[in-house]
């Protein structure tokens, strides 16, 4: 699936909840479903500054495809980091640094967020960026 057909199904989906109560369980939820993090992942190294709760991000190239291992002590921010990697894991890193977090506006997120869950959210989403600049300049180099 495209990383566009996600965000637009990402939007759609939203669009179910009437209110934002709604909106955080199914967040949660997402969370949830969270594959469990492995272990080794869970490192300073792949901890995501920045951020409130403890947060962390591990990617891996797969092909020419970046997937994202994430997880959070946190409930919210984890289902947030979820919501993110159903965006932007499996995906190309010119895709991603295509796609702009705006379906976050859209959905309504950010004016949902406290200050410093909004600058955990800025943290998360400047983390991919910043892999996915990485491993784009990797693949270049051949």
């Amino acid at each position: 699936m495209e990383i566009q057909e996600r965000v637009k199904n990402l939007v759609e989906e939203f669009a179910r909840f009437n209110d934002w109560e709604e909106r955080y369980k199914h967040i949660i939820a997402i969370g949830k479903d969270l594959e469990p993090m492995k272990e080794e992942y869970r490192q300073d190294q792949f901890k995501i500054k920045g951020c409130q709760s403890q947060v962390w991000l591990y990617p891996e190239l797969n092909g020419d495809k970046i997937m994202f291992h994430a997880d959070s002590d946190a409930s919210i921010v984890k289902g947030v980091i979820a919501l993110l990697m159903r965006v932007y894991s499996n995906a190309t890193p010119a895709e991603i640094l295509a796609t702009k977090p705006d379906f976050l506006d859209t959905i309504g997120l950010r004016e949902q967020l406290s200050m410093s869950r909004a600058n955990g959210l800025s943290s998360m989403l400047k983390q991919i960026s910043m892999y996915a600049v990485a491993f784009q300049a990797k693949m270049n180099m051949g």
